[in-house]
């Protein structure tokens, strides 16, 4: 159900601050842990010795001490040693290609032959100076396919979040659906509305009439395996929408990468990247709990969905011009799985 030849977040870096941590990513077991001088390391999470959790363990000297009999584990998955134990012949366990890059730490759960740094998604605003990042973390109990159907299909606001994103006008706007290079999109602008009440918020922040006219828009762009960046904003209405003078508009990048745990849950780590006020601290914090309200209304939405997909065994979805996005994006995932699938019985 999910591609393992490709970089998914694994955590953030203020997870494995000062201890390991497990977790499962794409069905497997993983202890990520920072190593020597710093460096993010991530192996198979199980001790040789007696199978244990090695993420229950502790760093030592930039290696792994389970923290059940005191084994130490190298960042390449050798043993490395055992008060009073012969370990050098203990059979290695599996090491993952992790890359901390743009605030979070990456990990390529297939093969790591394959693993190429430069298809880390290049997030421009992770280190940019006008921009500021504020997120957080979900795990969901859902298919990570529900969530992506869901963030590229933005209608949902208008019935999902009605005291904060949502508003009529979303349902009036057609929606395009397109291919740029690798990437799926799928775009909603309306025009001379009245921001709703998220976006008014953004508007005094910067100095904008929050009663003005605007233009919106949301533009949901789609990479595998799992990412989700959506343009959204607004401007003063007639300044030019998405292209307005920032003195003009507030605009902003929400943040979406979804990591499948199983064929039904995933972690879901959101946030957004603004272009407006970067330097302002109570309103990167203010965003985020408001960010946080409106996706944990999402979180309820979809639990309950792969709830019903479970007690309704085989019953036909229907599809309409709004869930192209996704299910363009489902195809994608499908054609990576049956190529890696093929490839595995090629040998």
């Amino acid at each position: 159900m999910f591609p393992k030849n490709a970089w998914y977040v694994a955590c953030t870096p203020d997870e494995i601050a000062d201890k390991p941590l497990g977790r499962m990513i794409c069905g497997q077991p993983v202890a990520l842990y920072r190593g020597a001088q710093g460096r993010v390391a991530a192996l198979e999470d199980f001790c040789p010795h007696r199978g244990a959790a090695l993420s229950l363990g502790a760093v030592v000297d930039g290696n792994l001490m389970c923290g059940y009999h005191g084994l130490v584990m190298g960042c390449d998955g050798k043993a490395v040693s055992m008060p009073k134990q012969r370990v050098g012949g203990f059979p290695c366990i599996r090491s993952y290609p992790v890359v901390e890059r743009h605030g979070f730490v990456w990990i390529w759960p297939g093969d790591p032959e394959r693993a190429d740094e430069s298809a880390i998604p290049d997030l421009f605003w992770a280190d940019h100076p006008e921009w500021a990042y504020g997120g957080g973390l979900y795990h969901i109990d859902c298919d990570y396919r529900l969530m992506i159907d869901n963030l590229m299909d933005l209608t949902h606001e208008a019935y999902v979040h009605t005291d904060s994103i949502g508003q009529t006008e979303i349902d009036e706007a057609p929606v395009q659906t397109r291919v740029e290079g690798d990437q799926i999109v799928t775009s909603r602008v309306m025009h001379g509305i009245v921001a709703p009440p998220f976006w008014q918020a953004a508007m005094r922040a910067n100095g904008l009439d929050d009663q003005a006219l605007v233009d919106r828009w949301q533009m949901s762009r789609f990479t595998a395996p799992g990412n989700v960046l959506i343009d959204v904003g607004v401007a003063l209405a007639g300044k030019g929408g998405f292209e307005a003078d920032p003195r003009d508009k507030v605009s902003a990048v929400v943040v979406d990468f979804m990591t499948p745990e199983t064929e039904s849950s995933h972690w879901y780590f959101w946030g957004m990247a603004r272009h407006f006020k970067p330097d302002d601290d109570a309103l990167t914090d203010s965003i985020r709990t408001g960010q946080g309200r409106i996706f944990s209304q999402d979180l309820a939405v979809l639990e309950a969905q792969q709830r019903n997909q479970r007690n309704f065994p085989g019953r036909r979805l229907l599809s309409l011009d709004i869930d192209a996005g996704g299910m363009r994006a489902r195809r994608v995932l499908d054609q990576l799985v049956r190529a890696e699938a093929e490839a595995e019985a090629a040998g």
